[in-house]
């Protein structure tokens, strides 16, 4: 069974999908990377209320994932319910949510309850919008087919999209200089959210799938299941040993991933002495951060397929473990090696 809407050449129903990628890697890319140095560094936030805001936003996105997924399988609302309005409505507010922390509320420079109350509102704002779209996404991945072929198909254009996407921070460092010219990081980024807009507004308008979503509407009253019955999958669930240990580790995986790309600048300036590393290639190393690791899946997608997820995502945990080690042996003295290593890390 073919994608609907495709051509000979190109799956036009994938690229519909894709675009999606591509707007929300463009926005978290440029938000995982800069928020806590602007607020660190422009905004002088004071160390307990920046500790305060991320605490209160951790518990938040606990909370926020299965609300999000309830109200779209479970909500009488078109726009929960058909996971292409989800994206189409979806996505001005989320570019909006983008756009909270690049502009400040107070000019002043010292800090303060309204630079902490800033910062927890832009977390909690785009951490929900970024969740209502992506968990959408999703679900239209299973719905646009059931054949492995397809699917695999979408995973190589979705693959391609987060790299395209993932550039958004290297040109984010050229053009604003690592921030230095932050008017021109602003405008940057109102084009980054005006242009992710636009990627989300086609996915919603053109994506096609097998499931008509919107006519289970009316059977929902007769199929939806209790609160007894969904409490008791969910203990079901929480018992298998297969599920604890999946959780455990993409917990430790995510917990690394988002502390590297966070205090990456900051670890890099730091780190690494301006004299030895000059400023552009600095600011490319920067910018490769996302780029590296998505490159890196797509060319190790057919080892993925010949050796299985498993062994890949251990065989990477002993390398990370093993670059830690060899690094902390070495030291901070040799640059390159540092570099390289805080490249690969993420």
């Amino acid at each position: 069974m073919a994608i609907q809407g495709q051509s000979s050449s190109v799956h036009w129903n994938a690229v519909a999908y894709s675009t999606t990628t591509v707007a929300s890697a463009m926005m978290n890319s440029v938000f995982q990377f800069y928020y806590v140095k602007l607020f660190l560094n422009h905004y002088h936030i004071s160390q307990p209320m920046f500790h305060w805001a991320q605490v209160i936003y951790s518990i938040w996105n606990a909370v926020n994932d299965p609300i999000c997924g309830y109200l779209q399988d479970n909500s009488n609302l078109k726009v929960f319910r058909v996971r292409r309005l989800s994206i189409l409505y979806g996505a001005p507010l989320f570019a909006l949510a983008f756009l909270l922390p690049w502009f400040p509320w107070q000019q002043s420079s010292t800090g303060g309850w309204l630079v902490g109350l800033h910062l927890l509102v832009s977390l909690c704002c785009y951490d929900a919008f970024f969740t209502f779209v992506l968990i959408a996404q999703c679900a239209i991945f299973t719905e646009m087919s059931k054949e492995h072929d397809v699917r695999l198909l979408l995973i190589r254009y979705t693959n391609v999209a987060s790299i395209i996407g993932s550039t958004s921070v290297l040109f984010a460092e050229l053009i604003s200089n690592s921030l230095e010219h932050f008017h021109t990081f602003q405008l940057y980024c109102i084009s980054v959210a005006i242009l992710s807009w636009w990627f989300m507004r086609y996915t919603g308008k053109n994506v096609t799938t097998h499931y008509n979503v919107a006519s289970s509407t009316d059977k929902k009253a007769d199929n939806a299941p209790t609160s007894e019955s969904i409490w008791k999958l969910s203990w079901q669930i929480m018992k298998q040993k297969n599920f604890l240990m999946f959780v455990l580790m993409n917990f430790c995986q995510v917990f690394h991933v988002t502390y590297s790309m966070n205090f990456m600048a900051i670890f890099g300036d730091a780190l690494i002495p301006k004299d030895e590393l000059p400023d552009l290639m600095r600011q490319c190393v920067y910018g490769s951060t996302f780029i590296v690791p998505q490159v890196i899946t797509l060319l190790g997608s057919n080892l993925v397929g010949k050796l299985g997820s498993y062994r890949v995502i251990l065989a990477s945990f002993y390398v990370k473990v093993a670059m830690a080690m060899v690094m902390f042996l070495i030291g901070r003295s040799h640059t390159w090696i540092l570099t390289v290593f805080l490249l690969l890390d993420v």
